[in-house]
C-alpha cells in the first residue's frame, strides 16, 4: 500500500465565530476572501462559521488572525483543524 505525502495536502480548518448581535450575516462575506471555501451564520453556542482551506500553517495564520478576526464585529473564534482532508 503506497503511502499519501502529506506535505502536498491542504490544511483544513473550520472557525467558530462568536460575532457582535446582529452582525453574523458580515462574517458571511469573507466568502470572498481566497482561502475561505464556505462562511455561514449558524445557530447555536455561535454565530457563524468559516471553513478555511490553506496551502500552508503560515497562511492559514494569515487568513484567521489578519482577515477574520481583525473584522470589527467578530469577538471571539475557536478554531478546528481537520485531522482528515479526502
Amino acid at each position: 500500500m503506497a503511502t499519501k505525502d502529506l506535505r502536498s495536502k491542504k490544511i483544513r480548518a473550520f472557525v467558530l465565530l462568536t460575532m457582535r448581535p446582529g452582525t453574523s450575516e458580515e462574517i458571511v462575506q469573507s466568502r470572498k476572501i481566497k482561502g475561505v471555501t464556505l462562511a455561514n451564520s449558524v445557530l447555536g453556542r455561535f454565530d457563524a462559521i468559516a471553513i478555511i482551506e490553506a496551502d500552508n500553517s503560515e497562511q492559514l495564520t494569515h487568513i484567521i488572525y489578519e482577515m477574520i478576526e481583525a473584522h470589527p464585529s467578530v469577538v471571539r473564534t475557536e478554531t478546528l483543524l481537520s485531522m482528515f482532508i479526502p
